[in-house]
């Protein structure tokens, strides 16, 4: 059995969705003036690696406490599209077999690697009717490598479309974004299971530690 990290590190100055507040984790207390160290943290419910809950684009749908703790973890099924260029729609030709109810799909853009960098923004996206194809399978749970399942809009753009959340979300689903390490996955000869289990906030999204099981 083998682990795997699917998680960025919290840090101050991390990249965040345009217009979210930034992060900073700054010492409040320290073992020198106070015996313990405790740190100070400022952060959005969508920073880094997080989940969104269905309320995150619509009031009336479910928020994060009222979804059933099943949405967060199950059988990983890798859909690799590294390799297409940036800002592509992602189509529902590219939709891997053995999408079922339960299962965790995991869009592999190989975009992590430009996490820190400009290029981060201008990530492949899942185009709406490839989250309609997902959602009817009775996929409940998608995860990405990227910013987000839609397209991000260039700094300055004013035009963007949450297409892809809404098709995901409505049904009661989840969307993990901003996770990293997705290649092992699709390498590894074995199974795996993923999970996603969010700080219990009772809103929109929450930071996740996301990990990988890889079962031999």
């Amino acid at each position: 059995m083998t682990w795997v990290d699917l998680s960025v590190p919290v840090v101050t100055g991390m990249p965040v969705y345009p217009g979210d507040p930034e992060v900073e984790v700054a010492p409040a207390l320290t073992v020198a003036e106070a015996g313990v160290n405790v740190a100070r943290v400022h952060l959005g419910s969508h920073a880094g690696t997080h989940v969104d809950a269905p309320c995150h684009v619509d009031d009336s749908w479910p928020r994060l406490d009222e979804l059933p703790l099943d949405r967060f973890a199950g059988r990983a099924v890798p859909m690799d599209v590294r390799g297409l260029p940036p800002r592509t729609p992602i189509g529902p030709e590219h939709l891997p077999e053995g999408l079922r109810p339960g299962v965790v799909l995991l869009v592999v853009t190989g975009w992590s690697r430009h996490w820190g960098t400009p290029d981060y923004l201008a990530h492949p996206y899942l185009a709406a009717e490839t989250c309609v194809r997902i959602a009817a399978a009775g996929v409940r749970t998608v995860g990405i490598d990227a910013l987000s399942v839609d397209r991000t809009p260039a700094r300055g753009e004013q035009d963007f479309s949450l297409a892809a959340h809404r098709a995901l979300l409505e049904p009661g689903g989840v969307i993990a974004e901003n996770l990293t390490g997705l290649d092992r996955l699709v390498q590894a000869p074995a199974e795996a299971e993923v999970f996603l289990f969010p700080v219990r906030l009772t809103g929109d999204g929450a930071p996740v530690r996301a990990v990988a099981r890889l079962r031999s």
